[in-house]
């Protein structure tokens, strides 16, 4: 089978893309399967896309990214599936998703992580999101001929459109990638970490109020961000900043002992596919969740990570692990076994190969 791959961002770049389809690119060679890559956009544009500034640059590369979309058009025909990750284009009506299924005949395999089909309440001033046309997501569904949803929310969601629509999460190369495990006894002061991009940084409210009690209170430990930018809070001492690098990707993340994920109970929260947790928990270390999205399915209380509603409820869950190596030692082991059984590429495979037959 030859597959074409549409996709909004470059190879590499993207978590969505590396998380939820690239890493299964050997096991499609393996099947004797060929495939294409087009993205949207190109390095260049990419590199600016979310920086202040650089309009024109911007407005050319999303013109050079149709303009590739149309000379796509031509080879379509010769490809047996299309896999149309998100979007085929940024902005605007489905056309290039009609002319494939419709004209063509071509049949899609439509993959989202996300709720797309709504705005993204912190993204809604960025370049490309002031232009977006949430309202294709549907036609999509109803177009393709399966649908490959992160959760079950989602799912929920396009089975309205389509009934071949099936759950299949983001997963993480637990032997290649994902493959080392927090030591929680080296070193004697905690770090709590979280990592995520700029969209996601307004979730850490949630939890400033807490931290800063436990840091009064005199708890010595570090909270170290990674991102893309920088929080804006200054009121934690104990706040570090690391930019995120691919490069040293893993690596960072394995400087913390326990990580966060809060989560604003929103419809647009509630699309996400627990991301941050499964990077923790595949490291070793236990997660801190708030009941949103697919936390609840991936973190079990008191097991692998502990599920926070409340101030009351997070503070006490990290007092318990910052006091306790061993608890967090075991926590960590148990949330690794959730990773490797539960959210694997290895577990996953079958399902997601199961998507081209």
């Amino acid at each position: 089978m030859h597959i074409l791959f549409i996709v909004p961002y470059p190879p590499g770049k993207a978590p969505s893309q590396r998380f939820r389809f690239e890493q299964y690119f050997d096991f499609l060679t393996e099947k004797g399967h060929t495939y294409h890559v087009a993205p949207f956009l190109s390095d260049s544009t990419w590199a600016i896309l979310y920086k202040p500034g650089h309009t024109l640059a911007k407005v050319l590369g999303i013109l050079g990214g149709f303009v590739r979309r149309a000379a796509l058009l031509f080879t379509v025909p010769r490809y047996d599936r299309v896999f149309i990750h998100r979007e085929a284009a940024p902005i605007g009506p489905p056309i290039f998703e009609w002319l494939i299924a419709k004209v063509l005949g071509k049949k899609i395999i439509y993959d989202f992580d996300d709720a797309i089909w709504m705005k993204d309440p912190a993204g809604e001033q960025t370049f490309i999101s002031s232009l977006k046309w949430q309202q294709k997501v549907g036609s999509i569904c109803r177009w393709a001929y399966k649908v490959s949803c992160g959760n079950a929310y989602l799912r929920e969601y396009a089975l309205q459109f389509n009934p071949n629509s099936i759950i299949n999460p983001t997963t993480l190369d637990t032997e290649h990638l994902h493959n080392q495990v927090r030591d929680q006894h080296q070193t004697s002061r905690p770090v709590i970490g979280w990592t995520g991009t700029h969209t996601t940084l307004r979730h850490l409210d949630l939890v400033w109020p807490v931290l800063e009690k436990l840091e009064n209170e005199g708890y010595d430990f570090e909270f170290r961000v990674i991102s893309n930018q920088p929080p804006e809070h200054t009121g934690l001492r104990s706040l570090t900043f690391t930019p995120w690098r691919k490069a040293t990707e893993i690596k960072d993340l394995l400087g913390f002992h326990l990580g966060l994920m809060p989560l604003v109970d929103d419809p647009w929260a509630r699309g996400k596919c627990a991301f941050k947790a499964l990077q923790y928990m595949s490291l070793g270390m236990p997660a801190l969740v708030s009941p949103v999205g697919m936390n609840t399915e991936v973190v079990q209380e008191g097991h692998n990570g502990y599920i926070c509603d409340t101030d009351a409820e997070w503070e006490a869950a990290l007092r318990k692990l910052l006091a306790d190596q061993e608890l967090r030692a075991k926590q960590g082991a148990m949330a690794r076994r959730t990773i490797v059984e539960r959210y694997s590429v290895v577990s996953n495979k079958e399902n997601f190969l199961a998507l081209f037959q």
